[in-house]
C-alpha cells in the first residue's frame, strides 16, 4: 500500500530524480575535474588525516591553472585591482602613479565609483575601447569596433553563449558543432547541454597535431547525412595538443569556412603561448581581413579570449571577451538581450582584462618591472615545453610531439595489451585505469586521453607544464618510471 501523506494525498517520492531530470545535462562530460580529480581530492583529505601513502603531495597537472601551480601574479596587474578594490589605497605613496591612473579611470567608469556595482551587459564602455584598440595593434592595423567586443566570465561563457545562438532544429535539421579531436571538452560538453550534435574531426598526431582541411571535409560531408552542421570550432594555440597554427592552415580554414557556409569560432586564448622556433601566433581575423573584401565582409566569425592564460594566469577572475564580425544585426540584438539576463561579467574579471589589453607603456614606471614578470614567465614556459618533450620521448612507449604552443603537453602512450583487458574488466577504459594508478602510486593527477577524444585504439594524457621546473622535473621522472612498470606488471 502506498503511503498516505498526512492530508491524504499519496507520497510520489522526489519531484527531481535521474530519470526525471534533464537528459541533456546527464550526456555532459567534462573530464578535466572528473573521477580522477575527485580521487586525487579525497587522496589530499587522507593525506592530511595521516594516511600512509607512497608520496607525500599530490601533484594537479590535470588543470591550466597557473598560479594554483605556484606561477607569482603580475605585480602590476594585482596593484591596480588592489586599488579598484580599496579606492582608499590610491592615497598610498607605495604604489606607482601609472597603477594609480589606470586604476581612476577604471573606477570612474563605475557605476558609483565602485568594482560592486553592477556594470553595463556587454562590457563597462571604456574597457571595450581599449579591447577593440588592443585588437588593432595586434592584427597590425585593422579596425575593431568596441560594439562588436562583448566582454564575458572567462572566454567559456562566451563560447557557450555563442553557441546557445547558433544550436536550432530537430532531427536532421538539427545543428551540428564541427570540433578537432582531441578537443577542450567545453566543447563536447556545451554541445550535449545544448542538444546540438558533435561533429568530430581529427587532427594528425603524425604531422604534431596540425590540422587538414581534407578531414574537416570528410567530417563535414559524413555529418551531413544525419544533421545540418552550421559551426566549426578551432582552438588554436591547441588544447590539449600544444599545436600552432601555420598561417597558410588558417587561410584554408577560412576558405574552407566560406565554401561551406560556416560560421567559424576561434578559440585564442593561449594568444601568447608561443614557444616554438618558427611558430607565430596569427590571429583569424588578421588573416581574414588579409585575403581581401570576398572574405572580411563575408565570413561569420567570433573570436575569443581570456585573462586565465598566457603571462596572466588569472584563472580565478574570470574575465574574457569575444569579437563578432559581420554578425546579422537583428541576431547581434539578441546576442545582447540574451546577454543581459546574466546581467553582467564579473566587474574585477572586466578590470583585469583592461590591464592585460593596456599593459604599461615604456615611458611609464611599471613598464619595467612589468615587462621583465611577463618575460621571465613566458621563458620558462618555453623551457619546460623543451623539457617535456625532450624527458619523455626518452621512455620507451612515450612518444610526445613539441610542444609548440600553450600550456599542455599530450603524449601518446603505448599500453600492453594485458592491460587493455584489465581495464575492460574493470568497466573503465585504458588510459584512465593507467591515470588512475598513476595518482594512486605517485600521487601525480593527470587526465586520460580519452576525457578530450583519441583515435580508436590509441592511448594518451594531457598532462599542464605549469609546475615549477624543479618540480617538473620530478613529475616527469616519476611517470617515466611509473611507466616502464606499468609496462612490466602487465606484458
Amino acid at each position: 500500500m502506498s503511503q498516505q501523506a498526512a492530508n491524504g494525498v499519496p507520497h510520489r517520492g522526489k519531484v527531481l530524480t535521474l530519470d526525471s531530470m534533464n537528459p541533456n545535462v546527464k550526456r555532459v562530460e567534462y573530464a578535466v575535474r572528473g573521477p580522477i580529480v575527485q580521487r586525487a581530492v579525497q587522496i589530499e583529505k587522507e593525506l592530511k588525516e595521516g594516511v600512509k601513502k607512497p608520496f607525500t603531495e599530490v601533484i594537479k597537472a590535470n588543470i591550466g591553472d597557473a598560479h594554483a601551480m605556484g606561477q607569482k601574479p603580475i605585480t602590476f596587474l594585482r596593484q591596480v585591482l588592489a586599488l579598484c578594490s580599496y579606492p582608499e589605497l590610491l592615497e598610498d605613496n607605495k604604489f606607482p602613479e601609472d597603477a594609480k591612473q589606470r586604476a581612476q579611470r577604471i573606477l570612474d567608469a563605475c557605476g558609483g565609483h565602485s568594482i560592486g556595482a553592477y556594470s553595463a551587459s556587454q562590457g563597462i564602455e571604456c574597457i571595450r575601447q581599449d579591447v577593440a584598440r588592443y585588437i588593432e595593434k595586434r592584427d597590425g592595423g585593422i579596425p575593431s569596433n568596441p560594439d562588436n567586443i562583448y566582454l564575458s566570465t572567462g572566454a567559456s561563457d562566451a563560447i557557450v553563449t555563442m553557441l546557445k545562438l547558433l544550436v536550432r532544429g530537430e532531427g536532421r535539421d538539427r545543428t551540428g558543432v564541427m570540433i578537432s579531436i582531441p578537443q577542450y571538452p567545453l566543447y563536447s560538453a556545451a554541445v550535449a547541454d545544448l542538444g546540438a550534435v558533435q561533429v568530430s574531426y581529427y587532427l594528425d598526431e603524425d604531422k604534431c597535431w596540425s590540422l587538414d582541411v581534407t578531414e574537416v571535409r570528410r567530417a563535414l560531408n559524413e555529418a551531413r547525412q544525419h544533421c545540418n552542421p552550421r559551426v566549426l570550432c578551432i582552438i588554436n594555440p591547441g588544447n590539449p595538443t600544444g599545436q600552432v597554427q601555420s598561417r597558410q592552415c588558417i587561410e584554408d580554414v577560412i576558405k574552407f569556412a566560406k565554401e561551406e557556409h560556416l560560421f567559424l569560432m576561434a578559440d585564442e586564448v593561449y594568444q601568447d603561448n608561443v614557444y616554438a622556433e618558427g611558430c607565430k601566433f596569427h590571429s583569424f581575423k588578421k588573416v581574414l581581413f588579409e585575403m581581401g573584401p570576398e572574405y572580411s565582409s563575408t565570413l561569420e566569425m567570433a573570436s575569443f579570449h581570456s585573462t586565465s592564460k598566457c603571462y596572466m594566469g588569472e584563472c580565478g577572475f574570470r574575465g574574457g571577451y569575444m569579437e563578432v564580425i559581420n554578425m546579422d544585426p537583428e541576431v547581434k540584438a539578441q546576442l545582447t538581450k540574451l546577454v543581459s539576463v546574466r546581467l553582467c561579467p564579473p566587474v574585477p574579471g572586466q578590470a583585469l582584462l583592461d590591464l592585460v589589453v593596456n599593459p604599461p607603456l615604456p615611458d611609464e614606471p611599471s613598464y619595467t618591472t612589468f615587462m621583465k614578470e611577463r618575460s621571465a614567465v613566458l621563458a620558462a614556459l618555453a623551457e619546460k615545453a623543451r623539457l617535456t618533450e625532450q624527458i619523455f620521448n626518452t621512455v620507451p612507449g612515450i612518444t610526445c610531439n613539441p610542444v609548440q604552443g600553450a600550456m599542455y603537453t599530450f603524449p601518446r602512450i603505448t599500453l600492453p595489451q594485458k592491460a587493455i583487458d584489465k581495464a575492460k574488466e574493470e568497466g573503465t577504459v585504458p588510459d584512465m585505469l593507467y591515470c588512475m594508478r598513476l595518482l594512486e602510486e605517485e600521487g601525480i593527477c593527470l587526465v586520460p586521453g580519452s576525457g578530450f577524444g583519441q583515435r580508436e585504439g590509441t592511448f594518451h594524457f594531457r598532462m599542464t607544464i605549469l609546475p615549477p621546473t624543479e618540480k617538473l622535473k620530478v613529475v616527469l621522472e616519476k611517470i617515466s618510471h611509473f611507466h616502464q612498470r606499468f609496462t612490466k606488471e602487465f606484458s
